[in-house]
């Protein structure tokens, strides 16, 4: 998958007020691998990906088998590359893409992957996207900056949103230098991956 998934394209015109930080084809392939292989949240499922971007999980979804995939993202332009990776990956049929704020999507999934705004930008950017995870997804993916602070803050805001961390995976990601603000060739940051279940769907489990 990493492979795959390192021969796609990443948009060239990123903008950092919206935070735009692409996710690395490694930490994708890890994602999706412990979504698909640990857990089995992929296979016959339907899966939207939050600020899709270049539509890294999205198009690792359809490929891994979801019965229903959609990217959703703010830009245009990140869009059409999405798209374009997407016929590069010979899965153009199986993503529905949508140019759209996150606040406009409505309708039930049983995933939601995710690699969020950290919230540096705009504070609370993360927690929307939390939100609105949680509002339509079954079971989400998404991924934060880790911290023992940031830890705690975001288990609160998912048990405020009825939700259950089922497990958390810490990452390295690394951000190469993407703006002009960026003095170093690349940067690698600690994140953590959160699978978080809602609490209907757990009650139904037991």
């Amino acid at each position: 998958m990493e492979i795959i998934l390192s021969k796609l394209k990443v948009s060239s015109n990123l903008k950092y007020e919206l935070e735009q930080y692409p996710i690395p084809s490694d930490v994708a392939a890890e994602i999706l691998f412990i979504a698909s292989q640990i857990y089995n949240d992929i296979k016959n499922r339907r899966v939207i990906d939050l600020g899709c971007g270049s539509g890294f999980l999205a198009i690792g979804a359809a490929i891994l088998g979801a019965k229903e995939v959609v990217g959703v993202d703010l830009d245009l332009n990140a869009i059409k590359i999405a798209k374009i990776n997407a016929k590069t990956a010979k899965v153009e049929d199986k993503i529905q893409w949508i140019v759209s704020d996150i606040s406009s999507i409505i309708g039930k999934f049983d995933v939601v992957l995710q690699n969020p705004p950290f919230g540096v930008k705009k504070r609370g950017a993360d927690i929307l996207f939390l939100k609105k995870a949680l509002e339509i997804g079954k079971v989400i993916y998404t991924l934060h900056k880790s911290s023992e602070e940031n830890r705690k803050f975001i288990k609160n805001k998912v048990l405020n949103e009825k939700g259950v961390i089922s497990a958390i995976f810490q990452m390295n990601l690394t951000i190469p230098r993407l703006f002009n603000f960026h003095h170093k060739r690349k940067h690698t940051i600690k994140v953590d991956l959160y699978r978080v279940v809602k609490n209907d769907n757990e009650q139904k489990k037991s």
